[in-house]
């Protein structure tokens, strides 16, 4: 069996591709599940979908089969070509794929290194495949360690200090373009963490902030959390609002554009607008006055970003080389359960038929039956356990080959687990 991950980002997938191939929605979620699952060779799946990226993990008996099901599955869902997809994937196969995966728990694979977002939707991606059953436990285990190795990152490393993320790039961009903006009012659309986040960062540079979206109870109650400092208005004063202030920052989960160029007046102020939703919440045309900033538009304050976390991102990477290893280490050592409990099993089997033995010619009492069992129990648990601890090291494989044969067990071990610590 394998590990897979098929990985569509902002470094090999432009943002129009992207927003086609996005599953935020649930719905769409399960469906892409319900496809890839129908394929006999791919035992366990998950997907997630943010803002930057879109990857598939799954857990598969044959590769080359179920990378071409999983990328015509995405295809058929999102009319995107399967030969478009097969061009931009990133595809990670065993030692790559979990490598991979845990890169991305740790925000090392992030448009913004540290941003601290990623292990927030990927737990909810992993508990959706999980509530699902389109996963199991080996997914499940893999995720146990992915968790692990970005909490290692975090804690051994300063690349999540003072939290980073897509929404405070874009606040960083409007404080580039006008320098100071506290006391200027900013529109934010949604009631997401994306909306809270930007909102939040404006609020930090004393901006009034202006909260829309199509709940209005969720409007209100995310501008009560925020403070004095916020506000927030039903969404039919959308067109309105977006045409009075300078700066508009749209984060919703809305399938389809929200702001477009028939709800747009034209003024004779700047206006910049900060698209941070995938798919993409504004769809307008830019002029003068007009000025719109996609994800993908944030490179240049991304790229500083890295610049000041490289040597943290490498010691980073150092964590994430070595919690690979030990996943794998801990694999191998799970892979050697099989031969243990069939020769505790053989043990006790035998005992038990010889105890009933000695019963039965007299040479135990019945009443002694129990303890002698439990003697005989104990006994062969302490003989066993250096075979036990020898039968996890790496490799074994010449040590089962020969239990197998002197005790007449059969035990079933998964071949690639050993060949991933090569």
């Amino acid at each position: 069996m394998h590990y897979v991950s098929i990985s569509f980002t902002h470094k090999n997938t432009d943002i129009g591709v992207r927003e086609k191939l996005s599953f935020s929605d649930n719905n769409r979620r399960r469906e892409i599940l319900r496809l890839i699952g129908a394929n006999d060779s791919i035992a366990e799946s998950m997907a997630l979908s943010t803002c930057n990226r879109v990857e598939i993990f799954a857990y598969v008996l044959d590769t080359q089969s179920s990378i071409r099901h999983i990328l015509n599955s995405i295809s058929i869902l999102t009319l995107v070509p399967f030969e478009a997809l097969e061009l931009r994937a990133d595809i990670y196969e065993d030692q790559g794929a979990i490598h991979h995966l845990f890169a991305v728990a740790s925000s090392l694979d992030s448009l913004v290194v540290g941003e601290t977002q990623i292990a927030g939707q990927l737990k909810e991606a992993f508990k959706f495949a999980y509530d699902n059953e389109d996963c199991g436990v080996n997914i499940s285990s893999a995720m146990h360690f992915a968790f692990k190795c970005a909490a290692e990152v975090r804690a051994l490393t300063t690349i999540s200090k003072n939290p980073v993320s897509v929404s405070s790039v874009a606040v960083a961009k409007a404080k580039e373009i006008y320098g100071n903006i506290g006391g200027m009012s900013a529109v934010v659309i949604g009631a997401g963490e994306m909306s809270r986040l930007a909102a939040q960062h404006l609020i930090n540079a004393e901006v009034n902030v202006i909260i829309i979206n199509r709940d209005e109870i969720k409007a209100q109650t995310l501008a009560k959390e925020l403070g004095e400092l916020a506000s927030y208005a039903s969404f039919d004063k959308l067109s309105e609002y977006i045409n009075r202030y300078r700066l508009i920052f749209s984060a919703t989960g809305a399938p389809n554009a929200i702001i477009t160029n028939e709800i747009i007046e034209q003024k004779d102020f700047h206006r910049y607008f900060f698209d941070i939703a995938v798919p993409r919440d504004i769809d307008i045309e830019e002029d003068e006055y007009i000025h719109v900033y996609a994800v993908d538009d944030l490179e240049e304050i991304v790229r500083t970003n890295l610049a000041l976390r490289e040597e943290q991102a490498s010691i980073a990477y150092s964590i994430v080389g070595k919690s690979t290893t030990s996943f794998f280490k801990w694999r191998l050592s799970e892979g050697s359960t099989p031969a243990i409990k069939a020769l505790r099993l053989k043990a006790k089997d035998i005992a038990c038929k010889e105890i009933e033995k000695a019963v039965k010619k007299g040479y135990l009492k019945c009443s002694d039956q129990d303890e002698a069992s439990k003697l005989v129990h104990q006994v062969f648990k302490a003989f066993l356990h250096t075979p036990s601890v020898r039968l996890k090291e790496k490799n074994s494989d010449d040590i089962l080959k020969a239990l197998e044969y002197l005790f007449d067990i059969k035990i079933q071990k998964d071949e690639n687990l050993e060949g991933n610590l090569k």
